[in-house]
């Protein structure tokens, strides 16, 4: 459908003045032809619904009128440009998932833009030809770098508060004409022209008070420097789970005392972005506005993410910032204390010093879940280091899809796998978190069936039955849960077509009633108002609120940006279409979970565990996580270890980086940039080169070779010649940081010129080359599994893995680490998992449980205490695992079960049911005994009934690197007997 601009014209001129009387709802692809300097109509407050694209055309000197595009739009936009005089004007430019990239702009083209609603990333953009810019200042430090990105930039307009107006202004006194708008409330989310506003009614913090702004946007290391004690002592794991139950009289009492509007804001959460100054510092008047003004109860993320003046804060100065926040809450609107969230999900990966451990896949790879427990409970006490009480993690989410970008999150493919570190990970975040104040709330996430997107793209929709989803995906939450979880994340998109966020079966009927969930739940970021801006779920932002409140149990909305949820909730309560009982639910869960963390008595950071941020004690117990989950995949003709006398070339991008070794959630959300490089660690870290350097003596021979994209090799023929004088060469390949959508990729294949690498040092040097992997998830490899001798995968490792793959390298630890999903071989096993139907080929390129090490080990066949399985009778499996070296070995024992046939069900291929893991002594023998519940082996059906077939089960040790060890058990059940019913 197309209209005109008269036809545009007509509408407006009729008297249409809302949504039901003006906007297009149908409306696909909007074409003017011909523009005149009136013809700028399209307006913010004119909803676009399925507008997917717009195209402007005709003569140059009237097309320039026409592309200061002003769009309210939901989803993806593409806006073509095109001119009789194509050479002074842009073709195309594109707005992806709500994200600015790759963008091109011609030479009288203008735009205005709003920073916040479309978070920039200014090294992105390549609007080298524009010449008039609007920006609508919401976020100083982005707009001053992309500004200097402009180098034909000759106009600008800047609305925003007059102190941001002027460090622009400041910062770019180049530019011929800056025009100084109106003064602008802070954070209102249009893309309209701006005008003034009346604060209150737009849910935007007042100007007032604003501060002298004399930061030039750049962000600055924090110059807080502290000597971590070497060790310290912390309370063990408790006797009896610790978690949510029932709430506290006096808890029931204060929420019968507040008013509708403090009750909606301790639903509230924000980001921290909206704290922050032009000078990127705490603005004070915008906290006292939150929580005057809107009572919000919950504040998220770090000030490094969103214009704090610093780019890594240290315990102290996080602690300073959320203690100021702190005390404003204690003495103005509701005077409750407010409950901090962070994603500490790989330890305290936002707080300065703080050790970070290997990524959760890289944690699974151990076998050990007792580095799970540890990575949480280190976690928890450099995340209380800094003020904050909540930590967003664990994340439970079963990766199906290895082109997810969350994959490295993750604890693998394997539900049983995931449930077991599950379990420890809730353990090592909370401890006894209602007594002990070095612990946090975990929060497991993201509720649920994400790690499947049916295409790889995050937030994907994913097809799910729900009788699979119940078999696959719940475990690790369901043991969660029975640990003692104190809160939970829903998770973004949808489940078979059903949006998750307003779902009464995944977040009421499964989450809590069958579950039996008794902690908070809050939503992910913006989820609520992305039903209507994203999903088309629901009408508009009201109507998605009614709905997440109607028929969900979520107690907090991450709404982040505005006041949105609190302006819409309470209209919905005064209408009578959301009861005042219903707040009073979820606001007791909050003041519960705050009582338990011991907000209302010490509300404040206990500044005494700064000195334990950053310990040698902590930094060893990530090294040893990260020995026993590197995993050596290939070792043809003991071409590991090396020797330290051999002459070993290092070549590769991720050998001498801390950062390609952290990826995602590492200091940023994004990791460091390309510009912080390395520098920003400031010390706590390390690098393979380095690590070498350690382990040998002598400094190693390294060169690049290549970027880390995989764009262009580097100084080839230097390096073919060094390659050539040689007797190994070790080659870094892998992925540069990225998390969520930013990660998203089409092919699982490497990057062209990583594997060119490889295939051109193969040929030329003719040396023994070892392939270390450096990768969020399981990259394809084209021909190198062919070409190298050795491989070896080191996943993300996190800023201390240089030593441990050094060390790995060298032989001075043995791999002990097992694959925690199916590495594929091909681009059609994106998806393919251990627990797929028997029936289908497996032949990734490695199974799951796949792994090597230095030593050979054999194992005898398996014993069963009973050739019989029955309900309430388990059985044990044993077997004989011999050590016959040369090296000590550290072995996953993995006991697997198929069953041979299930009446109307396919089974599995395979079926993760237990492990162990031991060390051998070289020449050592041991029994490793492993017990079998034939409650284990019942399965949810159609008609989501848990129940057991009866059939011959074969148990099966470590069948991809073992072969034949395996015994048969008869299972024996009444098929009609259901152990459970789902909830429907």
């Amino acid at each position: 459908m197309e209209f005109t601009k008269e036809e545009i014209q007509s509408k407006v001129a009729s008297g249409a003045q809302n949504c039901d009387q003006l906007c297009f709802p149908a409306l696909k692809q909007l074409s003017i032809t011909d523009c005149t300097p009136d013809c700028d109509l399209l307006y913010a407050d004119i909803p676009f619904f399925e507008l997917k694209k717009v195209s402007l055309s005709g003569h140059f000197d009237n097309i320039h009128h026409c592309s200061r595009l002003k769009l309210s739009w939901v989803g993806d936009l593409g806006v073509e440009i095109h001119s009789s005089e194509p050479d002074q004007i842009a073709d195309v430019y594109n707005v992806t998932n709500h994200f600015f990239s790759d963008i091109f702009i011609g030479r009288t083209a203008s735009l205005d833009i709003h920073t916040e609603r479309f978070p920039l990333d200014p090294e992105l953009v390549r609007w080298v030809n524009l010449t008039r810019l609007g920006v609508v200042v919401v976020n100083y430090a982005t707009v001053c770098k992309l500004i200097a990105r402009l180098p034909n930039l000759t106009e600008l307009s800047v609305w925003g508060m007059v102190c941001w107006v002027a460090a622009v202004r400041a910062s770019i006194p180049d530019i011929g004409h800056i025009h100084n708008q109106a003064e602008y409330p802070m954070n209102v989310d249009i893309m309209a022209e701006p005008k003034v506003v009346d604060s209150e009614s737009a849910g935007v913090a007042p100007a007032a008070s604003a501060p002298v702004c004399t930061w030039d946007g750049i962000q600055a290391n924090d110059p807080v420097a502290w000597k971590p004690v070497s060790t310290y002592s912390y309370s063990g794991k408790p006797q009896h789970p610790v978690g949510p139950g029932s709430i506290d009289p006096d808890i029931m009492h204060m929420v019968r005392q507040l008013t509708t509007k403090e009750k909606i804001g301790q639903m509230t959460q924000i980001q921290v972005g909206q704290l922050v100054d032009c000078n990127g510092e705490l603005n004070r008047t915008a906290v006292e506005y939150w929580i005057d003004e809107w009572k919000v109860g919950s504040f998220l993320e770090t000030p490094a993410n969103h214009g704090g003046k610093y780019n890594w804060y240290s315990p102290k100065s996080f602690g300073t910032f959320t203690d100021a926040v702190q005390k404003i809450a204690l003495e103005r609107g509701a005077k409750i204390p407010i409950i901090w969230g962070l994603d500490s999900v790989r330890g305290a990966n936002y707080v300065k010093g703080a050790t970070i451990f290997p990524a959760g896949v890289a944690t699974a790879a151990t076998f050990n879940p007792q580095f799970a427990y540890d990575a949480g409970r280190v976690a928890a006490k450099d995340t209380r280091a800094a003020g904050v009480h909540w930590a967003f993690a664990p994340v439970l989410d079963l990766t199906v899809n290895k082109l997810w970008s969350r994959t490295y999150e993750s604890f693998g493919e394997d539900p049983y796998l995931a449930s077991k570190m599950s379990t420890a990970s809730i353990h090592g975040y909370q401890g006894d978190y209602k007594r002990d104040r070095s612990r946090v709330a975990a929060c497991m996430k993201h509720f649920i069936g994400y790690g499947n997107p049916f295409d790889g793209s995050d937030r994907a929709n994913r097809h799910i039955a729900v009788h699979e989803l119940l078999e696959y995906y719940v475990p690790s939450f369901k043991a969660a849960i029975d640990a003692g979880a104190a809160s939970a994340m829903e998770s973004y998109g949808v489940v078979s077509g059903e949006a998750v966020t307003i779902s009464n079966y995944y977040l009421q009927r499964l989450l809590r009633d069958q579950l039996g969930f008794k902690g908070m739940l809050v939503t992910d970021w913006g989820e609520i108002n992305s039903q209507a801006t994203m999903y088309h779920t629901a009408k508009d932002v009201t109507h998605a609120t009614q709905l997440a409140l109607e028929r969900t149990s979520i107690d907090m909305s991450m709404v982040a940006d505005d006041s949105s949820f609190a302006n819409v909730t309470a209209d919905l309560v005064k209408q009578g279409t959301v009861s005042v009982s219903r707040l009073d639910e979820s606001v007791a869960r909050i003041l519960q979970l705050k009582k338990d963390l011991g907000l209302f008595k010490h509300p404040f950071t206990d500044k005494a565990l700064a000195s334990t941020v950053g310990s040698s004690q902590d930094i060893e117990a990530a090294r040893n996580a990260v020995r026993e989950s590197i995993t050596l995949l290939k070792n043809s003709d003991n071409v590991l270890p090396l020797a330290k006398h051999e002459r070993v070339l290092f070549v590769g991008p991720t050998l001498n980086s801390t950062r390609y070794m952290g990826g995602g959630w590492n200091i940023h959300w994004q990791g460091p940039t390309d510009a912080e490089g390395d520098a920003i660690y400031q010390g706590f870290g390390d690098t393979v080169i380095k690590g070498v350097q350690q382990v040998t003596g002598t400094v190693p021979r390294y060169m690049p070779g290549v970027d880390i994209d995989g764009a262009a090799l580097i100084d080839i023929d230097a390096v073919v010649a060094a390659a050539k004088q040689a007797d190994k060469i070790v080659v870094g390949l892998g992925e540069k940081p990225y998390a969520e959508n930013v990660g998203n990729i089409d092919s699982l294949v490497l990057p062209w010129q990583q594997l060119n690498l490889v295939y051109t040092l193969a040929s030329e040097a003719k040396k023994p080359i070892v392939v270390v992997l450096v990768e969020g998830r399981p990259r394809r490899l084209d021909r190198v599994p062919d070409v190298a001798a050795g491989i070896v995968q080191a996943y993300l490792p996190g800023a201390y893995g240089g030593l441990p793959i050094a060390e790995v390298l060298y032989g001075e630890v043995n791999p002990s680490g097992r694959l925690p999903y199916s590495y594929p071989a091909t681009e059609s096993q994106a998806s393919t998992t251990i627990w797929q139907s028997s029936y289908v080929t497996y032949s990734p390129q490695w199974a799951f449980g796949y792994g090597l090490g230095y030593s050979k080990v054999t194992y005898s066949n398996v014993t069963l205490s009973s050739n019989v399985l029955c309900r309430g009778a388990p059985i044990t499996a044993s077997v004989s695992v011999t050590n016959n070296g040369p090296h000590a070995q550290r072995e996953s024992v993995m006991l697997f079960t198929h069953q041979q046939y299930r009446v109307g069900y396919a089974p599995e291929l395979y079926r993760l049911r237990n492990f162990a893991k031991v060390d051998l002594a070289v020449g050592e023998t041991k029994k490793v005994t492993l017990e079998l519940k034939a409650e284990d082996m019942a399965f949810w059906d159609g008609d989501l009934k848990r129940r057991i077939e009866p059939a011959p089960v074969n148990i099966v040790i470590n069948p991809f690197t073992q072969a034949d060890i395996l015994a048969v058990v008869e299972l024996v059940a009444n098929p009609e007997d259901v152990l459970e019913n789902a909830i429907a």
